[in-house]
């Protein structure tokens, strides 16, 4: 019995290795650690000032949390609430993550102007969306347009507004999971 408990120990361990070593591609930096919520701020909305999330492990409440490397947006605690990158991205930038969402989940991204809703299972935002499966999302912003891509296929454009901004991940309703949040910027 002993010398499989050891091998179990020995898989399980390597399997928790191997989320927390996720490497980025050459040429993108992460702007979610998957330890805390350094790097992000609450959103300011003209009653109160953005605050700094540097050092916590979640916001609004537990609305946002950081757990098992993951930005887990918790659909039980009830808030239309926004995080944003505390660092304002310029408008020729690559974003891309991996996005986990549940049952009647419609949380939303914004960046310059752009909005886009990830709906799982349905049309339009949620087409090539596999509801409780990862799924990657990129956002490729270049001359005034925003591509946004599922799983490799083009769900949507936009045209932009403004030269730089942040980041902005909405929580509105459903679950979703986050992971390996990361950005390539000044790619032609």
């Amino acid at each position: 019995m002993r010398p499989i408990c050891c091998l179990l120990f020995v898989l399980s361990a390597g399997l928790v290795l191997a989320a927390d070593d996720f490497k980025p591609e050459p040429g993108f930096t992460l702007i979610f650690n998957g330890k805390n919520l350094d790097g992000w701020q609450t959103k300011a909305d003209g009653k109160t000032k953005a605050e700094s999330l540097a050092g916590k492990t979640e916001a609004f409440a537990g609305r946002y949390r950081v757990e098992d490397g993951q930005l887990v947006i918790d659909y039980k605690t009830k808030q239309n609430r926004y995080i944003d990158t505390a660092k304002e991205l310029t408008d020729n930038v690559v974003i891309r993550f991996d996005f986990k969402p549940g049952e009647g989940c419609n949380n939303d991204f914004l960046f310059l102007g752009s909005k886009f809703d990830v709906k799982a299972g349905a049309k339009g935002s949620g087409k090539g969306v596999k509801l409780d499966e990862w799924n990657t999302m990129e956002i490729v912003v270049k001359g005034g347009t925003a591509d946004f891509m599922i799983n490799g296929e083009k769900a949507a454009t936009q045209k932009t507004k403004g030269a730089k901004g942040p980041l902005s991940v909405r929580a509105e309703f459903g679950p979703i999971n986050l992971k390996n949040i990361r950005v390539s910027e000044g790619k032609k």
